[in-house]
């Protein structure tokens, strides 16, 4: 009896493989030249191009998607042949940008550099456009309506203009994105890569990695979101110790300024006692001619203050910012955060990461685990976290992706694992979970910052480039702001 299952098991996976050959073989991935939307510095040579590859691989010959990517050469005669390939996080972000400033980065010296855009986002053919998502958010703090259900209706509108246009929102996800990946390497005939990822994108890359590991030489994970954790599940534990390291090194930093005495208690108290509450804001819209009344609650006064927990520079004014709450003097802060509101423009990639979102972390997340993190953290109940959840997945309705793709990433290949000790999206317990996977992986820790370390600091940048030299030698710290463990 075990014989037989043991034949039946690999005949199913012989089987699967077998699929799968024939389904690459079944398409020749093209490259398109194209002008270059960005370029790098006039002293390194900048080329530009489309790749062209089927929306849905299951449809070979229905189709096709178009996207840049920009070829940075380095130029160092000696320079090594295995060029570094990038793509953003989000998922929905543009990853074209950054080449305009790929000089000032150390590794380039040795090896070419790739960014490539991923399918669905802004300069890809197709971009997942909604643009309608931002004008909604602005008329429901307008007309004071409520927010999930506005969103809610207009997703429903980009869904049905998108279908409407011949797309297929299921074709756009980490699968396909990481079979893109593998598809431009094979047509640039690359036959070593190293990859680097951020946020989503770490995720991503660790796809590439369980799928087409043959010619991957290192990947570098910078506040790595992975795919197999359910983000949505354990997102308030992830915020609270971020808030709880910012309380806790200015208690320790501020010990006889009592503005700053039991800051941590009363942010918690604070924040629990207005529970439901409304307050009110008098705001006058760029040029608009009368102020208008724009009601708002605990969860956006939250938002305001993550959005300085993500960013290096504004950390240390956090607990500032909570007295100034607490004592009611929070009218210039929410001013500014509606401004920002207000000053954004089209929400131009927004399809993508719904379809992202819903078939790979919403479509798996356990409502009820979601909600008793409202139970444990009442200070931050009810905050909308995520622009993608439930209602919106359930109206969005794209496939989910199969179920391999929430299984850990076992992988001997060296990989740079970094994050900030402030992170509130993508904490070092993530990099704790692919670490234990991943033998030859060795995590760097950056005190006393936040998302994107890595990518985002002179240390880090120097970091990389000695990690990309040497991926399985220890990387060299100072023990202080940057430590490994």
């Amino acid at each position: 009896m075990t014989k037989q299952i043991l034949l039946i098991f690999f005949f199913i996976i012989s089987f699967r493989l077998a699929s799968f050959a024939q389904q690459k073989e079944s398409y020749t991935p093209k490259i398109e030249p194209c002008d270059c939307i960005f370029k790098a510095d006039s002293s390194l040579k900048t080329r530009c191009a489309y790749l062209v590859v089927p929306e849905n691989r299951n449809k070979p010959n229905g189709k096709t998607v178009k996207l840049p990517f920009i070829y940075v050469e380095s130029n160092n005669p000696n320079k090594q042949k295995d060029p570094v390939l990038y793509t953003a996080g989000g998922p929905g972000a543009s990853s074209l940008r950054g080449v305009s400033f790929i000089h000032y980065r150390r590794f380039i010296k040795n090896r070419d550099y790739i960014a490539f855009e991923q399918r669905g986002t802004t300069y890809a053919k197709p971009c997942l456009s909604c643009d309608g998502i931002s004008e909604a958010v602005k008329n429901a703090y307008r007309k004071n309506l409520p927010l999930d259900s506005t969103l809610v209706a207009e997703a429903k509108n980009c869904r049905k203009k998108l279908i409407a246009d011949g797309n297929d929102l299921s074709a756009y996800n980490t699968i396909e994105n990481a079979a893109d990946i593998e598809d431009l390497r094979r047509a640039l005939k690359i036959d070593s890569i190293n990859l680097i990822g951020i946020s989503y994108s770490g995720g991503l890359m660790l796809t590439v990695l369980r799928n087409y590991p043959q010619h991957i030489r290192s990947v570098i994970l910078d506040s790595a979101l992975p795919g197999f954790v359910n983000y949505e599940e354990d997102a308030l534990f992830s915020i609270n110790q971020s808030f709880n390291k910012v309380f806790g090194n200015c208690e320790r930093d501020s010990s006889t300024n009592p503005l700053y005495n039991n800051i941590k208690q009363r942010f918690q108290q604070y924040f629990t006692s207005i529970g439901d509450k409304v307050f009110t804001l008098k705001y006058l819209e760029k040029g608009a001619a009368d102020s208008i009344s724009i009601k708002y609650r605990r969860s956006d006064i939250i938002d305001f203050l993550m959005d300085k927990l993500t960013s290096n520079a504004e950390l240390k004014n956090v607990p500032y910012m909570v007295t100034q709450f607490i004592a009611g003097n929070q009218n210039i802060y929410m001013t500014a955060y509606f401004d920002n509101i207000f000053n954004t423009g089209k929400s131009n990639t927004l399809g993508m990461r719904y379809s992202m979102y819903c078939s790979e972390q919403i479509n798996f997340a356990d409502q009820y685990l979601i909600d008793k993190q409202n139970e444990i953290f009442p200070y931050l109940a009810g905050y909308r976290f995520n622009n993608v959840d439930h209602p919106l997945c359930n109206c969005w309705n794209v496939k989910s992706v199969t179920g391999i793709a929430k299984t850990p990433v076992y992988s001997n290949i060296p990989a740079l694992l970094s994050t900030g000790d402030t992170d509130p999206y993508c904490p070092a317990f993530y990099n704790d979970v692919i670490h234990h996977f991943m033998p030859n992986s060795q995590r760097v820790l950056f005190t006393d910052k936040t998302h994107g370390p890595a990518l985002n600091s002179r240390e880090g940048d120097v970091l990389i480039a000695q990690f990309l030299d040497h991926p399985y030698q220890p990387v060299q710290v100072d023990g202080k702001k940057i430590t490994t463990w």
